[in-house]
């Protein structure tokens, strides 16, 4: 029966307030899409060598290609870290 009357008692004493209106602003991450352009589409070294080419402008070739490749994953790198 106390414990009634105690439960009651604080009952009573929140009827009388009125309610505290507040604004809270919560921060959720909310998922983005990426828009990025498109990597260009480079015209490689080796795509213009022939089959009785030297082997000299052959091997210049692939090495001016492992350059052109090495600068193509820099960009796409670029292009990546850009939606992060």
């Amino acid at each position: 029966m106390r414990s009634l009357l105690v439960v009651l008692a604080l009952l009573a004493g929140c009827a009388g307030k009125e309610p505290e209106v507040r604004t809270v602003r919560v921060e959720v991450p909310v998922q983005v899409p990426c828009r990025v352009p498109a990597a260009p589409v480079l015209a490689w070294a080796t795509d213009s060598l022939k089959k009785n080419d030297s082997l000299e402008l052959k091997v210049r070739a692939l090495l001016a290609e492992r350059r052109q490749r090495i600068g193509y994953e820099k960009q796409l790198e670029a292009l990546l870290s850009a939606c992060r």
